[in-house]
């Protein structure tokens, strides 16, 4: 056995050690798993980018009702009669209740009436027509995203036509800054302040008063959700035994956190469903490249082989020599693929539309998972695409071999 493995130490010595004699063959199958890697990693990384996106904007101690039957807002709407009758409830239904010294008066449910209304905004360093989120809410709206702040300017005035504009809004458009102008639909709105929310979906949207929304764009009366603060733990099953009895359609409460996450969920998956058959349908031809370059090894190092093979060594040490020289060759592109993704894509900003039909930014995300995933696949094209040369290597006809070499 110590026999065996010194020949096969040996002949993996002799086959790395000839690789510059082979270099851009050898040059050419690290390139072409890199670049699979690299796309795959692309793609994991933009479905990754997305999913934090939005589960940094779900809450579980929030809760969204939504009427009409629907588990999206696009399509929602909860009547006012509904609203007034929550509002107007005097015992526990799940909902916790404003403390003094908050924006909203306290005592009340802590509660947003909302509307999103999609508006189009033009960006100024290409002339591309962006559709953005409009959100109207009440003042107690900002409160309920735990990890919204206004590290600029103030909120808006009830009634008024001013608007906060989200992080990436400001970052991305021009003519956002606190103090200027906008014109959002018919009208013109001042912007009086920005917000981030922890690189959240949220920053995304821009936010204004309910009413002054609804008067802009001729919705008077409409309210597509409701925002609560849940009372503990157990708020979110008493909220929905108790909206089960609300008079006219069918209402849905649910977390915030699981309402964002099943948006997430859709996309992320779309996108990993064009990703994963453009990676694998890269990683076929990556495959036949590397099984070619690693039979022009064995080819290049024909004598070598039955030089060695006449001097005692055995099949197992040439099939595991050349095999693991795919291996070490994958296992290079796979790392130079990681590292061209993440210097490539980590951070960079992407957007697509979001569940409102709106614009949602956010930034891929080259998580330890993702290059994990991309590797791997990287490194199959090494163990599959040498497979085959690696026992080519242990049949060659030794006496032609060395004939040849004459």
């Amino acid at each position: 056995m110590s026999s065996a493995l010194k020949q096969i130490f040996l002949m993996i010595r002799v086959n790395l050690g000839s690789l510059p004699r082979r270099l851009w063959i050898s040059l050419s199958m690290v390139l072409s798993v890199a670049l699979v890697v690299a796309v795959l990693a692309g793609f994991l990384a933009m479905a990754r980018g997305f999913e934090a996106a939005l589960q940094g904007a779900g809450s579980t101690g929030i809760a969204v009702i939504l009427g009409g039957g629907t588990n999206q807002e696009a399509g929602s709407d909860v009547p006012a009669e509904a609203i007034r009758s929550l509002t107007a409830a005097t015992g526990g239904i799940g909902v916790a209740r404003n403390a003094a010294g908050g924006l909203a008066p306290a005592g009340e449910l802590a509660l947003s009436r909302e509307i999103v209304v999609p508006v189009d905004v033009v960006r100024a360093s290409d002339g591309a027509e962006q559709t953005l989120s409009l959100r109207g809410m009440d003042l107690a709206g900002s409160a309920l995203r735990d990890r919204a702040v206004l590290p600029q300017g103030r909120l808006f005035s009830p009634g008024a036509r001013e608007i906060v504009v989200g992080g990436r809004i400001a970052d991305e458009f021009s003519g956002f800054a606190v103090g200027d102008k906008v014109r959002l639909g018919a009208v013109d709105w001042t912007v009086v302040g920005h917000f981030t929310s922890g690189g959240s979906a949220f920053e995304s949207e821009i936010w204004a008063d309910l009413e002054a929304v609804q008067s802009a764009f001729d919705r008077q009366g409409q309210v597509q959700s409701l925002r609560v603060r849940l009372d503990g733990a157990d708020g979110l099953p008493v909220l929905q035994e108790h909206i089960s009895a609300l008079p006219g359609a069918p209402f849905t409460a649910v977390s915030e956190a699981d309402l964002y996450a099943a948006q997430s969920e859709r996309t992320s998956s779309l996108i990993r469903l064009f990703g994963w058959p453009l990676a694998l349908l890269m990683a076929v031809g990556a495959t036949a490249g590397a099984l070619n370059t690693m039979m022009s090894s064995v080819s290049d190092r024909a004598v070598e082989i039955a030089t060695l093979r006449l001097l005692g060594f055995g099949r197992l040490p040439a099939f595991t020599a050349t095999w693991v020289e795919a291996v070490a060759l994958s296992i290079a592109g796979a790392a130079l693929g990681i590292l061209a993704s993440w210097l490539a894509f980590n951070g960079w900003q992407a957007s697509t539309m979001g569940a409102n039909n709106t614009k949602m930014a956010f930034q891929l995300d080259v998580t330890a998972d993702v290059a994990l995933t991309a590797g791997l696949l990287g490194l199959a094209i090494g163990i599959i695409g040498g497979a085959l040369p690696a026992l080519a290597a242990t049949r060659l006809p030794l006496t032609s071999a060395l004939r040849a070499r004459g």
